[in-house]
């Protein structure tokens, strides 16, 4: 497979697919550069190179045109980051697209406006009846497919080269992530720096496994994390499920979990992995102790209790002092570290000691030897609070790609540019 390292971008024009959608505020201010610096390394090495690059990306979930998710409202910053006065296409496809692209001089960047405005990057028919009939769906979504492939070639035409640094956006199916890389040969298709190195850090942590392996999988529901908790337990030594889950699990070992979150309904599933987890000799480890409110407010009375014994009118919203120092421990004595989701709601400054904990405790067994792979919105959220980003191994940018990832799943992202069906 073609390294980005080992290509020479000179006098070549490269369609870059990055993931650019951040947060804005009301004026269209950009609260939170991380993705965009993330592409830099990228973006600079094609135009240092002597290439050009036309980049494209998503901003939100626009179901059209619509002014507030437009790319032009960050193109402004990106010609700062970049040190190049980047040109900017009205369109990603169409005439100014094809003209501006075809124009681009060596040092040269484009942005295209977001890629989202266009059904056929997502593949999803818009504007259905409510009362479409399965038929008229699959008619729709089977006409929109043909679509897509006509949209990736129009983008595919523009580049002499592709390379995909989206890692954020890997375990979908759309046009410019996957479907473009099919026009483009082996040497003309390639990760970007940063999908590079998420897929290094995921193959680290799924594959070559220094011993023990510790996963720790936070959440309020065991629904969602079903899939990458069964995957787990047939990879790691330790499994350390905590967040809201642990009121699933309280319960159905029959423990008192007051007004804590639960999942009625999952109880025998969670019994199920419990079993799961010792057929396969993993150390599942549960709570003991929770910090607990009598409301779900930063401003709540608190107090702790054994996490099987709290009281009617009061909920768990953190673990508990004793519960920290069995996790640190588990943790410290880990070689292989993968933290997705927080011990409670970090969100409200009473309630991150455990989270804060956990963080210290993986940021000492790093500096000890460890690998650490932390990913998912709420846990890197947890250690750029906490100040950690930089004091462990990797911190992942793709929430949904790095957890289907985690699953076993094959994304298609990396798939398309690895010439692998998907």
């Amino acid at each position: 497979m073609q390294s980005i390292d080992k290509f020479n971008f000179a006098g070549k024009k490269a369609f870059v697919r990055v993931d650019f959608n951040v947060p804005l505020d009301e004026n269209f201010k950009i609260t939170d550069d991380t993705r965009m610096r993330a592409a830099l390394p990228t973006l600079k090495k094609i135009i240092g190179d002597g290439g050009s690059v036309i980049i494209g990306s998503h901003l939100g979930r626009p179901k059209g045109v619509a002014d507030k998710f437009s790319l032009k409202h960050i193109l402004g910053h990106l010609s700062e980051l970049l040190g190049v006065d980047v040109q900017f296409a009205n369109d990603c496809i169409g005439e100014e697209a094809a003209l501006k692209a075809a124009a681009l001089q060596a040092g040269e960047a484009l942005l295209l406006e977001n890629l989202r405005f266009y059904a056929e990057e997502e593949g999803k028919p818009r504007g259905l009846a409510e009362d479409a009939s399965d038929e008229e769906k699959k008619a729709a979504k089977k006409a929109l497919k043909e679509k897509q492939k006509d949209f990736a070639k129009t983008l595919a035409s523009y580049a002499d080269c592709y390379v995909n640094d989206a890692f954020g956006t890997a375990h979908r199916a759309h046009a410019s992530t996957a479907i473009m890389a099919d026009y483009f040969d082996a040497d003309h298709k390639m990760f970007g720096y940063l999908m590079e190195k998420e897929v290094k850090a995921v193959e680290k942590v799924m594959k070559d496994i220094a011993r023990p392996f510790t996963a720790i999988m936070g959440g309020s529901k065991v629904s969602s994390k079903i899939e990458i908790i069964e995957n787990l337990l047939g990879k790691v030594d330790n499994l350390i499920i905590t967040g809201g889950m642990t009121y699933t699990f309280t319960k159905a070992q029959g423990g008192k979990i007051g007004n804590s979150i639960v999942e009625n309904d999952k109880l025998d599933l969670a019994l199920d992995l419990m079993k799961k987890a010792k057929e396969n000799n993993v150390n599942l480890v549960l709570a003991v102790d929770a910090k607990i409110a009598d409301s779900f407010s930063n401003d709540a009375k608190t107090d702790f209790a054994k996490v099987s014994e709290i009281p009617d009118g009061w909920e768990g919203l953190d673990i508990g002092p004793e519960t920290e120092k069995i996790y640190a421990e588990v943790i410290k004595n880990s070689k292989t570290i993968l933290w997705n989701g927080p011990t409670g709601v970090f969100e409200f400054e009473n309630f991150t000691h455990g989270s804060r904990s956990v963080g210290e405790a993986i940021v000492e067994a790093t500096k000890n030897g460890a690998f650490s792979l932390v990913g998912g919105g709420d846990s890197v959220a947890c250690v750029n609070k906490f100040g950690m980003a930089d004091k462990v191994s990797y911190v992942s940018t793709g929430g949904g790609a790095l957890l289907e990832a985690i699953e076993g799943k094959t994304l298609p992202g990396i798939a398309a540019v690895e010439g692998l069906p998907y």
